[in-house]
């Protein structure tokens, strides 16, 4: 037995005098695990950048057989093997391949060996150099979130998009005098586009064009309501000819002044109250970006607000976030807050069809709506420190839809093959309307709701699947945004319901129903006035 005053030093000389060879290989085996883990990660950042296969499990390497990503190090003198990492242990003495490549982020190792000393968005970089937020990078560091017990906030604010293609659908369409009052109090009329060589507003198409003026007279029938126009769009930066025009606009600011004025004048024609831009997505490559849209749409934003105010009118700007890190890192949302009223983030399409072209991710479905992944979203906010009375949460009143690879396997997890079978209306295979799951519903489907994630989960004719959110899962959400301070809530797309969730949400705020003015028919008054005929002539 050790004496209680033995040193722990002498302890362990002991066991290194008594087991050499057992002490020598833990330590070799941590340091393989420790190689493996470093491995693993570097393997799961390849995935997600697309250069490695999911199903690719070899982390080593030699000096003929390079790394796909990272160095070819911590060579195993008894194989001639190395492993693929980042840092002075793979990249530095005895790197066999590949012994130029950098690191994400600095863990502590120093520049020498990283791209950049921080991850973007201040999200966490782990011990080997990869930047994320989940628990393998930030340890046991959490966000703090804001805290408001028994908020109302977000209930000040409820935006709705309206589709203005919506009435080239064959069936639920809602005409501009049709959309519902009373519990908006913004409208953002999506969508106008940016000419790509004149840089003027542009509408998308003659029949879209012919509804600003319908849209902006809602104005007249519910006080204090505002119209805004949403300029851009997930399709403007499809390929095509549009797709470079947020991005050419803002590297000049002799095109950014002929989008000014058009806008202004455009915004006075049509009675329009502020604008949304809605750029999908600076600096992604994958949307057209380049890397310089992220300093260059701080100036165009500032340069924006400053000729905004100079007309003297109090016209709105704002700009919608993605909720993806992936996507959000090319926004520079700090030095952009101080332009603009409020951002609206899009924390729903979190998940699609797409998700099977996306190595990370795979054809798994997953509800489009999860309330843990939007708080993931939100957190990267702040982490920023930015103003929660500047967020604006998004809602769906529309789900997405798969079709299950497994019948017996209708869970969030398992395996799609596709998008469900487009909606009557619709028409789209991987996402149905609000008014067409209300439908599918009433003719017999299975709803589930998931309580953790706050959302239905919507099965049929044995292997259609889809997420949707009802009256009980946007109380959640609603609560969510109240609980943490939002600034409010918005909706894609007004013309996507049937009228049942607009007033499943509005019933569960603490703000009233808001006067509205209903319509009067024109009338003509005859006096006995005596009305010329077609055939008059002077």
């Amino acid at each position: 037995m050790f004496p209680l005053t033995a040193s722990f030093g002498g302890i362990v000389a002991l066991c290194l005098g008594l087991l050499p060879s057992l002490f020598i290989q833990h330590v070799l085996s941590l340091q393989q695990a420790q190689l493996v883990q470093q491995s693993e990660q570097l393997r799961n950042f390849a995935i997600l950048n697309g250069i490695l296969a999911a199903d690719d499990k070899d982390y080593t390497c030699s000096a003929s057989k390079k790394c796909k990503l990272g160095c070819c190090g911590s060579v195993d003198k008894t194989t001639g093997k190395g492993f693929c990492g980042l840092g002075p242990d793979f990249c530095g003495e005895g790197c066999l391949s590949t012994c130029n490549e950098k690191s994400e982020c600095d863990p502590g190792w120093g520049t020498e060996w990283s791209n950049a000393s921080a991850c973007p968005l201040n999200v966490c970089c782990s011990k080997f150099g990869f930047c994320g937020t989940s628990v393998d990078f930030c340890g046991g560091k959490t966000v703090p979130s804001p805290q408001c017990r028994a908020g109302k906030s977000a209930d000040q604010k409820l935006i709705g998009y309206y589709e203005g293609w919506n009435l080239q659908r064959p069936c639920g369409t809602m005409k501009a005098e049709d959309i519902p009052l009373g519990r908006y109090t913004h409208i953002n009329f999506a969508f106008a586009l940016i000419h790509p060589l004149t840089f003027q507003v542009a509408p998308m198409d003659k029949d879209t064009a012919s509804l600003y003026k319908r849209v902006t007279a809602l104005k007249n029938r519910q006080v204090g309501l505002e119209v805004w126009i949403a300029i851009g769009g997930w399709a403007m930066n499809d390929p095509g000819i549009y797709r470079t025009a947020f991005s050419d606009m803002a590297k000049s600011e002799v095109k950014q002044d002929l989008f000014f004025e058009s806008l202004i004048s455009f915004m006075l024609r049509h009675s329009f109250d502020g604008v949304d831009l809605d750029w999908e997505y600076p600096v992604a490559p994958d949307r057209g970006g380049i890397p310089e849209d992220f300093d260059n749409l701080v100036n165009l934003l500032a340069r924006l607000r400053k000729r905004l105010n100079e007309t003297g009118r109090k016209f709105g700007l704002t700009i919608t976030l993605p909720a993806s890190y992936w996507y959000l890192r090319g926004f520079n949302i700090i030095k952009i807050e101080p332009y603009l009223d409020w951002f609206n983030i899009m924390t729903y399409d979190i998940h699609g069809v797409w998700d099977r072209n996306v190595k990370s991710l795979g054809p798994y479905a997953f509800a489009h709506t999860n309330l843990t992944e939007i708080q993931m979203g939100l957190e990267l906010l702040w982490r920023n420190n930015i103003n929660p009375g500047r967020v604006v949460m998004g809602l769906g009143f529309y789900g997405r839809s798969f079709t299950m690879k497994d019948p017996d396997c209708m869970e969030p997890g398992c395996e799609f093959i596709d998008g469900a079978k487009g909606g009557e209306c619709t028409g789209t295979p991987g996402v149905l309307s609000a008014h067409e799951i209300v439908q599918i519903i009433k003719n017999g489907a299975t709803v589930k709701t998931d309580e953790a994630a706050a959302v239905n989960i919507v099965t049929w004719d044995t292997n259609q699947w889809v997420s949707w959110d009802d009256a009980h899962t946007l109380k959640r959400k609603l609560d969510y945004a109240n609980a943490h301070c939002l600034g409010g809530t918005m909706v894609w797309a007004i013309d996507l319901d049937d009228g049942t969730l607009l007033e499943a949400l509005g019933s569960g705020m603490s703000t009233p129903k808001r006067p509205v003015v209903e319509e009067l028919p024109t009338m003509v008054y005859d006096f006995e006035t005596p009305w010329f005929n077609d055939n008059f002539t002077e």
